[in-house]
């Protein structure tokens, strides 16, 4: 089973699937077959199932009955929604950061190693897809350590359990606008006015960044 051989298979079917869906080798309406993929990870079909089901509720396949279990295909309104849920919650997330002033100096500095490392992606050589999986995975752990900080655990809740659908969604519009640097520099924008205590610039350049995102989306309806 090689490099797949962990305790909880399950979880190991989880992140094989997600993989594909991000590496483009499984694309929306793709039908996932339950024994090439135990097959493929040489494992018993029960984790597969279960890995599946997991991927089913969180809304990353879809079951058909008599058919089924495909990648859900996410329509131009799905991915504005998406952005809508995650624009509305982490605006109140900054709020809560700074007027109750969660962040200290070595959140800044961690939040900064961030935004450097994801800046750095950019000038490494690899293929367009495979830079663009990295860049967005390095956005969603910059933003998470924003939802963490704040202590709210409904707003976290939620907006992880929109994490992959949220980074599905972020693939497909990173691809369609094509510009990754643009995708990098409007997060120092955030964090700077995060430092300065400026919430209605913070709030500014959040939906700056998530309207670049939604910008693909607003072309294709």
């Amino acid at each position: 089973m090689g490099v797949y051989k962990l305790d909880n298979l399950s979880a190991v079917v989880v992140e094989y699937i997600i993989d594909k869906i991000l590496t483009g080798k499984y694309k929306e309406g793709d039908h996932i077959l339950e024994m090439k993929i135990a097959e493929e990870l040489d494992i018993s079909r029960a984790p597969v199932r279960e890995g599946i089901k997991e991927l089913q509720n969180k809304g990353i396949i879809d079951f058909i009955p008599r058919r089924g279990n495909f990648v859900t295909r996410f329509n131009a309104e799905d991915r504005k929604e998406i952005f809508d849920i995650r624009l509305m919650l982490e605006s109140s997330v900054l709020e809560i950061l700074i007027k109750e002033k969660k962040l200290k100096d070595h959140d800044f500095h961690n939040l900064t190693k961030i935004m450097d490392e994801m800046l750095s992606i950019l000038d490494i050589d690899m293929d367009d897809m495979e830079k663009t999986l990295k860049i967005n995975k390095k956005d969603i752990e910059l933003h998470r350590y924003l939802w963490e900080k704040s202590g709210s655990k409904r707003r976290m809740r939620i907006l992880n359990n929109l994490y992959l659908q949220l980074q599905m969604a972020m693939m497909y519009d990173t691809n369609m606008t094509g510009d990754l640097e643009m995708t990098v520099k409007d997060h120092y924008d955030i964090i700077e006015y995060l430092k300065e205590g400026n919430l209605e610039k913070c709030k500014d350049a959040l939906k700056n960044h998530i309207v670049f995102y939604r910008q693909g989306i607003l072309e294709d309806m």
